[in-house]
């Protein structure tokens, strides 16, 4: 039986490149849903099932970054990539602490699309060869169960994005020791760029914040070598 094709969601104002994009994208068997601004794109969201969301910040009505602010009051999981002119740091940066997976500058080559597509839909999945078997973990008061992407204590349930899956998993198969910054930053950014190393700072921060009730969870900062989880 074939599986069933991906399906994103594609909010792009431009009616050329929207359509564009689409057709480039049905063409690699994934199902694509096309809106022009960001409140019609809400609504789509909220009446459909996606496996990702293609989003373009400057839009009519509800940019991109209010866009994905809605979408993470209630889905902290699905994959978003920003589709931008713009390409100052500042904004990069400010995507991600928003909650976007992955980010891409107009102009840009189709073929780039299609590759950042795949890496982010199989991260979102768990299956990256470079991650271990262990999918549970115990971290102080919280347990964290990676495949389900959730962090959870007796008072809190936290939903987790792919990629801080990822990096709070990394973090828990090197608790107690120094998991490398640039080894974390090829393995799961796939670069050690200035801009990725900014991006993996913002995450480390927003997982800080998830540990804040138990002062017996820390994630240290090893200068000039990486990151450290300390739990009981």
């Amino acid at each position: 039986m074939t599986a069933a094709p991906h399906k994103i969601l594609l909010l792009e104002d431009d009616p050329n490149l929207g359509s564009l994009l689409r057709e480039h994208l049905s063409m690699r068997e994934f199902e694509v849903v096309l809106c022009t601004d960001g409140e019609e794109g809400l609504r789509v969201f909220n009446t459909g099932k996606f496996d990702l969301c293609l989003v373009d910040i400057m839009m009519p009505k509800m940019d991109g970054f209010t866009f994905t602010s809605e979408i993470r009051k209630s889905d902290r999981s699905i994959p978003i990539i920003f589709l931008t002119a713009k390409s100052l740091q500042e904004d990069k940066i400010e995507g991600f602490k928003i909650g976007c997976d992955d980010y891409i500058t107009k102009p840009f080559n189709t073929e780039e699309l299609f590759l950042r597509i795949h890496a982010v839909l199989k991260r979102s999945k768990g299956i990256d060869d470079m991650l271990a078997t262990q999918s549970c973990f115990k971290i102080g008061s919280y347990s964290f169960d990676y495949s389900r992407q959730i962090l959870e204590s007796s008072r809190n349930k936290i939903n987790l994005t792919p990629r801080e899956s990822e990096l709070l998993r990394l973090l828990c198969i090197h608790k107690g020791r120094t998991m490398e910054r640039e080894k974390a930053l090829r393995e799961i950014w796939g670069n050690t760029s200035y801009f990725s190393g900014r991006s993996m700072d913002v995450f480390i921060s927003r997982l800080r914040k998830y540990f804040k009730d138990d002062e017996k969870i820390e994630i240290m900062g090893i200068h000039g070598k990486g990151f450290r989880l300390i739990a009981d």
